[in-house]
């Protein structure tokens, strides 16, 4: 398994092909940074709902019952979608839903209708979700087994700096503060955005749709997909047979099956982690959406670092190495976090009401950018992981199995953020249920193989 076997009548990729499936990534973050981290979602918890914790909530039951349907659907249309071969297809259908979507986001002025706000994040989660799938699925016909690390940390990096990319274009020229009227650079908003209706921060929907169509192009353009297989029988009822198949033989592919469970747990724990870090900035720190953004800024420039330098160590010690590394990493990130708030470091007091510290606020940028860091290395080793358990034929298979062990716990985690912050009435002790599912993840790794132990 140290190379690759091209699939589906693939052929190779160039240059050029290689660039455009990286530009995936590239196109898709600001749907992450933007929408699930660091502008909208800390917007929508402190303006549009009526309270921080009840957004939280709503956010929470929103993303989660969102990653439910992705949950429930991955498998089976990456199943049907082996059965019959090319995936932009796909690919094109599910961006659809995506850029609808993020663009409805703009009409979540403060007081407006919550439903349409939460119809426009549970379609741009869904078409974004599912649209990746099946990109992820192109990379194993793209280059050899022994490049596939440094191809995925590769393009995992050009997709932060994608991100902060449309961060900086967000908080210098679009998002005010209603205060001041002043973008981060000082500047007045473009386009006339109102800031003391937020239209900044509602304009990072429509922008991640523009930015989404023009820089997904080169993809479509440049990189080769799977040729139409000739099937005998109906391409749906040959996809469910071929993932019956799969399920069924699961428990008995010790490797493949306790690595979905292990990717399902410490996913679910990341993405909840970036999904409520703004949120929690906002309302425990009391930080401002440009504060929460230059925070973001950091993040992601830290991830672009250790997406690069994890595809590198992937390559040459294993993915599995990559991932346990940022767990453990992720993990002394959050109980850094739970134990931050303002005049507190870890649960010790620091400053005093007639002179604040400036600690805590050091801490959770710190924090943040080993979370950057270690996040983004850790997403771009699990593709790689995921490749090294199944044949070749099976790969969107896999990956829509890969969608279903992380979104049946995506949808978990943030209900258990949402419920725990409910019950406890408090973000901070919201957010401990990350710890658990960084953790358990960590439990079933030995079991895994990757194809350097295989060698």
């Amino acid at each position: 398994m140290s190379e690759l076997v091209q699939q589906g009548g693939a052929q190779p990729a160039d240059r050029k092909g290689i660039f455009g499936w990286m530009m995936f990534d590239w196109a898709t973050q600001p749907f992450h940074t933007l929408i699930i981290t660091f502008v909208f979602a800390p917007y929508f918890v402190a303006h549009v709902a009526k309270n921080e914790v009840l957004g939280q909530q709503i956010w929470g039951y929103a993303t989660g019952f969102g990653g439910l349907g992705i949950a429930l659907l991955a498998p089976i249309l990456g199943a049907i979608a082996d059965s019959s071969g090319p995936r932009k297809p796909w690919i094109v259908f599910f961006s659809l839903f995506g850029v609808v979507g993020c663009w409805l986001l703009w009409y979540s002025v403060p007081g407006s209708n919550m439903a349409l706000v939460v119809t426009g994040l549970v379609l741009g989660l869904v078409g974004m979700e599912f649209a990746a799938v099946f990109n992820n699925a192109m990379m194993p016909d793209l280059v050899p087994r022994s490049r596939l690390g440094r191809l995925s940390g590769s393009a995992w990096a050009l997709g932060y700096v994608g991100g902060i990319v449309s961060l900086v274009i967000v908080l210098g020229f679009m998002s005010a503060s209603p205060t001041t009227g002043k973008t981060l650079f000082g500047l007045t908003p473009v386009f006339g955005l109102d800031a003391a209706t937020f239209a900044g921060d509602r304009a990072s929907g429509p922008l991640t749709s523009m930015w989404y169509v023009i820089f997904v192009l080169p993809m479509f353009l440049f990189t080769p997909d799977v040729h139409r297989k000739a099937l005998t029988g109906g391409i749906v009822m040959n996809g469910l047979r071929e993932l019956w198949n799969t399920l069924r033989g699961l428990p008995q592919r010790k490797s493949y099956f306790s690595y979905l469970i292990s990717s399902m747990l410490y996913r679910d724990g990341l993405n909840a982690l970036y999904a409520f870090g703004g949120i929690y900035a906002a309302g425990v720190l009391d930080w401002s959406i440009i504060k929460i953004g230059v925070f973001g800024i950091l993040a992601a420039a830290t991830g672009v670092i250790g997406g690069w330098i994890g595809g590198k160590v992937d390559d040459r010690l294993g993915p599995k190495v990559v991932v346990s590394i940022g767990i453990i990493i992720l993990t002394l990130c959050c109980l850094v976090i739970v134990s931050t708030a303002p005049g507190e470091v870890f649960f010790i007091k620091v400053g005093s009401a007639a002179a604040p510290s400036q600690l805590p606020d050091i801490m959770f940028y710190v924090a943040g950018c080993l979370i950057g860091a270690s996040g983004a290395a850790l997403q771009a080793a699990s593709r790689t992981l995921l490749v090294d358990q199944v044949p070749p034929e099976k790969v969107t298979e896999a990956f829509g199995l890969y969608a279903l062990s992380g979104k049946a716990t995506t949808f978990i985690g943030p209900l258990l953020v949402a419920m725990a912050t409910g019950w406890f009435d408090s973000q901070r002790v919201g957010v401990s249920p990350i710890i658990v599912l960084l953790l358990l993840g960590m439990v079933l790794l030995p079991y895994v193989r990757s194809a350097h132990s295989m060698d």
